[in-house]
């Protein structure tokens, strides 16, 4: 059960302290929870749930999600479709004229906007789910010449909302898909944070939602306040965004990296669907998979009709496919649970990026690849395990070495639906050619090289 509390003056939701304490770990590659566990970040993008859904559909949403296991969901309070003119689904509006510094409230539950934003958090935590709650989007704070934030009303509506929410279980993140292009706009993301720090006293880590092809890194990668990197690689689908996730990893002083926003599916690809088309659940698979491989302490998955909740009777926003509530069943939303138990079924805390594993072939834009093609490797630093993705059905080389022991223990794991498949126990010397099991540009595969002595049990499980 949930209470809330009141809170000098305003409402704040409560949860159990095991749902809301989400802290960096000591090796600052991964986040983990109060009592030490580390947490899989399986986001999905909703950014519209706050202002177009309403509770029986908010409901319907976030059950399904929570059954499918994501564990954060990344919504948008003052949202990016006209979210400061356009009221939410019971006519209610956020701000009194437009002004940060001004929530609109009303006494009495479920009276105002963020009597709906409260049930909405406070439901995505009695289903175990995180908000990754962005406390505004990108153009209220960047576009035009007199956008709404200031950095003096930044730093007012940081600190009720920070109040307000201080004990729920979320994630703050700034920023909503712009860049920071001058110091006044840097000033509203400095105030904002500040504010917001103020108001939750520090119990919540906060990071930056960049613009596309870029992460918070070039912007605030020094930043006290930013607590992890997020990364926009956007809407591509060739391997080339996704490296920069490793360049994130790498760099130093050393913070956890997260894909926030990579392509989305039966999204135009590059913008650009005359050319190429609508993506598939094949083009999310290798996203994250790519992101995990390269050091991404979890993922964020999207579908283009669920971020803006499209529906009949509303403008469609670059062309979608279908309503939100169909979207939900797609196949690329159900099966990104797989790599969270991929992940989940090997020691995270030592686990590293290493495409070294891949034996490169002549010429190496076969083994490992390039574009869409491209593999990727991750091992453990002891050498209990190692991964392979392969996007394609072509043999490939590893190096054994990097496992520890006399033997290896080898499987297949399916992204597609998350099976794993022994292949054997082979000496752990030299270099092994491996083929998946079966051919296919899109038909894609996870090789696994365990210890034989470590006993683990099969991948994914």
């Amino acid at each position: 059960m949930f209470t809330s509390i009141a809170l000098t003056g305003l409402m704040a939701v409560t949860a159990p302290a095991d749902a809301t304490v989400l802290r960096v770990s000591e090796s600052k590659r991964y986040l983990e929870r109060g009592d030490g566990q580390p947490f899989f970040w399986l986001g999905d993008t909703a950014w519209e749930l706050f202002h177009r859904l309403n509770r029986e559909e908010a409901d319907r949403y976030l059950t399904d999600r929570a059954g499918k296991g994501y564990t954060v969901i990344q919504a948008v309070a003052l949202a990016e479709l006209d979210g400061l003119n356009a009221p939410n689904a019971y006519g209610h509006h956020p701000l009194i004229d437009h002004d940060p510094a001004r929530p609109a409230l009303v006494d009495g539950p479920a009276n105002d906007y963020w009597d709906h934003v409260d049930y909405i958090v406070e439901k995505a935590a009695s289903l175990g789910l995180i908000i990754g709650f962005l406390p505004t989007w990108g153009n209220n704070w960047h576009d035009g010449d007199k956008p709404a934030f200031t950095p003096e009303n930044a730093a007012v509506y940081g600190e009720w909302l920070g109040k307000r929410y201080a004990t729920a279980p979320i994630v703050w993140i700034l920023g909503g898909d712009r860049p920071v292009e001058n110091d006044r706009q840097r000033q509203i993301i400095e105030a904002m944070a500040a504010g917001l720090r103020r108001g939750d006293g520090g119990r919540h880590l906060m990071t930056f939602h960049p613009r596309g092809g870029s992460g918070s890194s070039e912007y605030f990668h020094d930043a006290a306040w930013l607590d992890f990197n997020m990364r926009q690689n956007g809407h591509g689908a060739e391997y080339e965004r996704y490296i920069n996730t490793r360049a994130d990893y790498d760099r130093q002083p050393v913070k956890p990296v997260l894909d926030g926003e990579p392509i989305y599916e039966d999204h135009p690809v590059s913008f650009d669907p005359g050319r190429q088309g609508h993506s598939v659940a094949a083009d999310v698979r290798r996203a994250l998979y790519w992101d995990l491989f390269l050091g991404a302490f979890g993922h964020t998955y999207g579908h283009h009709s669920v971020w803006q909740m499209a529906a009949p009777g509303r403008g469609p926003i670059n062309g979608p496919l279908m309503p939100w509530y169909e979207a939900l069943g797609q196949r690329g939303a159900g099966q990104m649970q797989y790599g969270r138990r991929l992940i989940e079924s090997r020691p995270v805390r030592t686990r590293v990026p290493d495409d070294s594993v891949i034996v490169a072939a002549n010429p190496p834009t076969a083994v490992p690849g390039a574009g869409r093609y491209r593999m990727v490797a991750t091992r453990c630093a002891e050498g209990s395990y190692a991964m392979v993705y392969a996007p394609l059905g072509r043999s490939f080389g590893v190096r054994m070495g990097v496992i520890a022991g006399p033997l290896v223990k080898a499987w297949w794991y399916n992204p597609r639906n998350g099976e794993a498949t022994a292949i054997g126990e082979f000496a752990n010397t030299g270099e092994r050619t491996f083929t998946p099991p079966e051919p296919g540009e899109v038909l894609d595969w996870v090789l696994v090289l365990d210890d034989a002595a470590r006993r683990f049990a099969p991948p994914g499980m």
